[in-house]
């Protein structure tokens, strides 16, 4: 049977996001698999894995809160921003305290701009700015908007920092702890990262790869499978009946009337509805001034 959804994987430290998925695919005989969110390879915790039909949710899962445990190290910069790159810098971190650390991470709360890293997975005319950057080729990112929420100081034991961090999508959290040590002057890089949370979907209920394959060998998997519809739980849902349902599957673009409830009267415009038969989904609308358009369509 064709498993349709997404599952929550507890990543490893070491493959990449995409070896991950490739491991899924072998485990699971899905014939399209994807994920939600890269994570980089030294870096561990959820990664929302998409299965079959759930690859279409790729862009209402990506653009998550996010939330991060990491640590950073004191007076090295590499030219990565993590533990993986050649050191590039070094300095003395003097006399630094807890108090100067608290009082400088205060400045990153907020919007504010952050200049992806050149070892990313950015474009950059065409290409991956990792792929740039390991050729030697000097590139010039640009800053964009991202937004830090909080951040909290777990424990120090200098030179090393834990923190947590809450954050939009797109926040690098390697330019964070670099720009950190920089605004203290003496500069740092990344030493661990662990993704706790995206959106709702929290770490805790991730599972390993071979907690995975277990499940397959016990035949439990649908048990850890969160289907199309629970996927998307902050998105308002309405209930159609069968007929509208294979009608919109084949084509039809439903009315207002057809789909207009109470409790969906107070939508915004640009706002995202799904629409599901019992525990199926069937499609994500999207509301503008004249109702709704189809986004996305499941069979």
């Amino acid at each position: 049977m064709t498993k349709n959804g997404i599952i929550l994987v507890d990543k490893e430290s070491g493959p990449s996001s995409s070896r991950i998925v490739e491991k899924i695919k072998d485990l699971m005989k899905a014939k399209k698999v994807g994920h939600a969110g890269t994570l980089d390879p030294f870096a561990t915790g959820v990664l929302i894995v998409l299965l079959n039909q759930g690859t279409k949710l790729s862009p209402f899962l990506m653009s998550h809160d996010k939330a991060y445990r990491a640590s950073l190290k004191l007076g090295i910069e590499t030219d990565t921003q993590d533990l993986t790159g050649r050191i590039i810098d070094k300095k003395d971190i003097g006399s630094l305290t807890y108090e100067m650390i608290k009082r400088s991470t205060s400045q990153f709360i907020g919007t504010i701009k952050q200049v992806p890293p050149s070892y990313s997975a950015v474009h950059y005319n065409g290409k991956r700015a990792y792929e740039l950057a390991r050729n030697g080729i000097a590139i010039d990112l640009q800053p964009k908007d991202v937004r830090i929420d909080y951040i909290t100081i777990l424990s120090v034991d200098l030179p090393y920092v834990w923190f947590e961090v809450g954050c939009s999508s797109g926040t690098y959290i390697r330019t964070l702890a670099a720009d950190l040590g920089k605004s203290l002057g003496i500069g740092a890089h990344l030493t661990s990262l662990r993704r706790i949370k995206s959106g709702p979907l929290h770490v805790d209920d991730a599972l390993t790869l071979e907690q995975i394959a277990h499940h397959l060998s016990s035949n439990t998997i649908e048990e850890v499978i969160i289907s199309l519809r629970n996927a998307l739980k902050g998105m308002i849902e309405v209930e159609i009946s069968d007929e509208l349902a294979k009608k919109i599957r084949n084509g039809y673009q439903p009315n207002w009337e057809e789909l207009s409830q109470e409790h969906i009267s107070s939508f915004n415009p640009h706002d995202y509805l799904k629409i599901i038969t019992g525990e199926e989904l069937v499609a994500i609308l999207r509301k503008d001034e004249k109702g709704y358009n189809i986004i996305k369509v499941f069979t």
